[in-house]
């Protein structure tokens, strides 16, 4: 079966939930937003919120997808940087513990971490220290990274590092690897665009949401799909609430969602891309391998967070008929 290796930042999404807002009053942190934060905003939110209890599971897109994999049955590794430290550990651990094979490199820079504030309605604020992953570099990019596996799995994140990102794609692409880019971020897409658009003929497959379409092509997200479409082998775009297109050749396929209850959106594109890669390599057709997508996708965004506990992956299979 062929495996799958992907490159992006190792985070440890934390998931806290408090009594009432004063707590985010008290930390100057806006309700609902989304915001980057250095170590030491980290290290201050992390001791405000010391008293709640929280629960921890390895984050972070790229990553995200390949455990998604691993969980599938698809021999899958992961490449990035951890802090030497305990949460470093423990996502390398936790990686492990679903069959991913880590290739991660440590520094003394403290791990990443994706720290979500739920309030007591429900609502998130997401604070998010990149950490250790910052100190990722092109050097660690060589052709032994990318020897006896068939696809590499880029998160669009990455993109904010040219040379590293351009080595990963170059390097891959010249050990016979097929190369999958999740866009991840409009903002992203936006602030790249022309150099992305440079880089997708070496690009075989592509995941986007409707808005990071409409940022990398200014087309409407059908105008989107068939712009891709004509420089990589499969574009995949996802619509929200209509579902996703996929393209390949002349053949487009539109699947449609289920009307379900959301609870948190978090890992939704991630794990479309793990359900849809898993089609793909088994070999099923297209339509299929956006089913299978779709369905996980559902499945994530009935819990809190960006994992699932062994019930919902035993229902997921058996209603994806996998």
């Amino acid at each position: 079966m062929k495996k799958v290796i992907g490159i992006g930042s190792a985070l440890v999404d934390i998931l806290t939930r408090i009594d009432n807002d004063d707590t985010l009053h008290e930390l100057n942190i806006a309700k609902g937003s989304m915001m980057l934060v250095d170590e030491k905003s980290s290290a201050i939110i992390e001791n405000k919120l010391k008293n709640y209890e929280s629960t921890m599971a390895p984050g972070g897109s790229a990553a995200n997808t390949i455990h998604g994999l691993a969980k599938l049955g698809i021999e899958s590794g992961f490449v990035s940087f951890v802090g030497d430290d305990e949460l470093g550990k423990f996502f390398e651990d936790s990686m492990n513990s679903v069959g991913v094979k880590p290739l991660l490199s440590h520094t003394k820079t403290a791990s990443g971490t994706a720290r979500t504030i739920i309030s007591a309605d429900g609502e998130r604020t997401f604070a998010t220290n990149l950490g250790a992953s910052l100190e990722m570099h092109e050097g660690i990019i060589t052709d032994e990274v990318f020897k006896d596996w068939e696809y590499c799995y880029l998160e669009g994140y990455l993109i904010a590092n040219r040379p590293l990102f351009k080595k990963a794609i170059d390097t891959a692409k010249s050990n016979g690897c097929k190369v999958v880019l999740d866009l991840a971020s409009f903002n992203v897409v936006e602030d790249n665009r022309d150099f992305l658009n440079e880089l997708l003929p070496q690009i075989d497959i592509i995941f986007a949401n409707e808005e990071e379409a409409k940022a990398l092509t200014q087309k409407s997200a059908e105008e989107s799909l068939h712009h891709i479409a004509e420089n990589v082998d499969i574009a995949v775009v996802k619509i929200g609430k209509r579902g996703s297109l996929i393209k390949r050749g002349e053949e487009v396929v539109q699947i449609g969602c289920n009307k379900i209850d959301v609870v948190d959106t978090t890992g939704a594109g991630d794990m479309y891309a793990a359900g849809f890669l898993y089609g793909l390599i088994k070999g099923y057709d297209l339509e299929r391998c956006g089913t299978i997508g779709n369905h996980l996708a559902e499945s994530i965004i009935q819990v809190v967070g960006a994992k699932m506990d062994e019930n919902r992956w035993r229902e997921f299979k058996y209603l994806a008929q996998v």
